[in-house]
């Protein structure tokens, strides 16, 4: 309807502008009536035009109502759906419950036979506890002898690897101990050398002093045949000093000789006990090197330990021969704390570094798997590698206060770690020397310390013998002033015999002697209290008539 209102509307409006177009070209004045209608038909046109208008407002508002409907529609279409599908449902809800209900009453008849069930079941349950904890303390018994077994088998395999550990062991050994009896064998002719130097001096010693008492004596017989008590005297505060000093040359050089004998057998004895002390040391660290299952702090404390053990079985001696945690700084400042230093002959030190981890290699010796047991042994060699750098890194002999050789000794604590590590990279000790590092286990360490030990008795020895030497040229210098002062003494005693000689002639010799005319005046009666000795008077008469013929 609307279409077609629409349609009319533009036909009469397209016959208006044709009707007014052919107005305007005719010449004629419009007729009344006509004009009358035109104007009624715009009119009606306008009237027409607000029509539409207001019907196609109307048409969009009822479009947008039928939209609104339409949704409307739909969701009350979807809510009936809804409605007839909730009673469909509660239709079978009914019927399920009516089944539920049938079904509930079974199962309260099921479950009471459950319940009865249930009972039996727990008593059933309780008898099966008990058995089973029965069962539970032999099944312990049982673990308990299991892991005892299997900890034998593991002790088994650890003492078979730890024979063939000490089996090279004790091969190094043996060699290590033909290396010190080649060093005793030196160390024997050394000895010999000295001895023979010893004897020479105690040689030289009784010919000084044979040669000393003879001259004393043939002094003593030529000038000293009318010494008096105080001569004598005096003689004997001479001599005593100097027979002091050449019996403390004489002891000295017997405590030496006596020394060297003792240092000598303890030697020996050290070289006897070495091989038994370091497989007690090997099986110490072993046994240690379990116990502590990775700490490589306290694996660092332990090594420390052996190491000073080692220091001390070797003879040296503490704030003597070696020094521990020294506090020394570089040329920028930094502080270092070396764990030993040995000081040798010389004014010449060597650092020993004993901070070695040892957590791969006790992996490696309680591992099975052989794969796991070789990557834990390169492990091991790696960390040694990495420890060499570090060591090499720190630069000792830079260090203020000590005067180190140009190498290090890193002291590796274990002894089958120390050859495991050498024998599967023959290339690590090249590695290490090249670094200035020297590696050492507890064996090649005490025959290193031995060694140093030993320097120092021979630097001990020397200074002795030079003591000794000096003080026989303090003996000899002291010899040569006494003789020059026995010969003094002597012209000294020559000219006092002389001087007596000729005194006793004016005293008795001659015919104006003294004892004649004192003998004389005797015969005057003279007041004298005291007599002149008998054998002096009856000498003077004597000497008087051979005097007078």
């Amino acid at each position: 309807m609307l279409q077609t209102l629409l349609f009319s509307s533009i036909t009469l409006i397209a016959g208006v502008v044709f009707f007014k177009v052919i107005n305007k070209q005719q010449t004629l004045t419009p007729v009344p009536d006509q004009t009358e209608r035109c104007d009624e038909l715009l009119e009606n046109v306008a009237l027409l035009e607000t029509q539409i208008y207001q019907h196609v407002d109307e048409k969009t508002s009822l479009k947008e109502q039928l939209a609104g409907k339409s949704v409307a529609i739909e969701h009350l279409t979807k809510v009936a759906d809804e409605l007839d599908s909730q009673k469909q449902s509660n239709s079978t809800q009914a019927q399920v419950l009516t089944e539920l209900k049938t079904d509930q009453s079974k199962l309260s008849t099921q479950v009471d036979e459950k319940n009865i069930q249930l009972q039996q079941l727990r008593q059933s349950l309780s008898a099966e506890q008990s058995k089973t904890e029965h069962n539970q303390v032999t099944l312990q018994k049982l673990s308990n002898a299991n892991a005892e077994q299997f900890e034998k088998l593991n002790q088994l395999e650890v003492l078979r690897k730890e024979l063939e550990n000490y089996k090279t062991a004790v091969a190094s050994k043996d060699l290590q101990i033909s290396e010190l009896k080649v060093t005793l064998s030196a160390d024997k002719e050394a000895k010999k050398a000295q001895q023979e130097k010893l004897e020479l001096l105690e040689r030289s010693e009784q010919r000084l002093v044979k040669e000393f008492e003879n001259t004393a004596n043939k002094i003593f017989k030529e000038k000293t045949g009318e010494m008096t008590t105080q001569n004598k005297t005096s003689l004997d505060a001479l001599l005593t000093p100097l027979k002091n000093q050449i019996g403390d040359f004489s002891k000295k050089v017997t405590d030496v000789y006596t020394e060297e004998a003792k240092e000598r057998h303890a030697l020996k004895q050290e070289v006897h006990s070495l091989k038994a002390l370091n497989e007690q040391m090997g099986k110490e660290a072993t046994a240690l090197t379990k116990a502590l299952k990775g700490d490589n702090k306290k694996q660092g404390t332990w090594g420390e330990v052996v190491l000073e053990r080692v220091l001390q079985s070797s003879g040296l001696r503490k704030n003597h021969e070696y020094d521990t945690q020294v506090d020394l700084k570089d040329i920028e400042g930094a502080s270092f704390k070396p764990d030993v230093i040995v000081h040798l002959p010389g004014d010449k030190d060597v650092v020993i570094d004993s901070k070695m981890a040892l957590t791969a290699y006790e992996r490696y010796y309680n591992e099975d798997d052989e794969i796991a047991c070789q990557q834990a042994l390169k492990e091991h060699i790696s960390s040694i590698k990495n420890h060499i750098k570090q060591l090499t890194s720190k630069n000792y002999q830079d260090l203020h206060g000590i005067k180190t050789l140009d190498y290090v000794l890193m002291f590796i604590p274990v002894e089958p770690a120390f050859n495991a590590a050498i024998e599967h990279d023959s290339e690590l000790i090249q590695l290490a020397l090249e670094n200035n590092i020297m590696l050492v286990s507890p064996t090649n360490l005490m025959v290193a310390l031995k060694t140093i030990n030993n320097m120092w008795r021979v630097e001990y020895q020397n200074q002795n013998a030079q003591d000794i030497a000096i003080k026989a040229g303090a003996i000899y210098d002291k010899l040569v002033g006494f003789v020059d002062d026995m010969k003094k003494l002597g012209n000294h005693l020559e000219r006092a015999e002389g001087s007596y000689g000729d005194a006793m002639k004016k005293l008795s010799e001659g015919r104006g002697n003294l004892i004649r005319k004192a003998e004389d005046m005797k015969g005057l009666r003279i007041s004298n209290n005291k007599s002149l000795p008998v054998e002096l008077v009856e000498k003077s008469e004597i000497k008087n008539l051979v005097a007078n013929g």
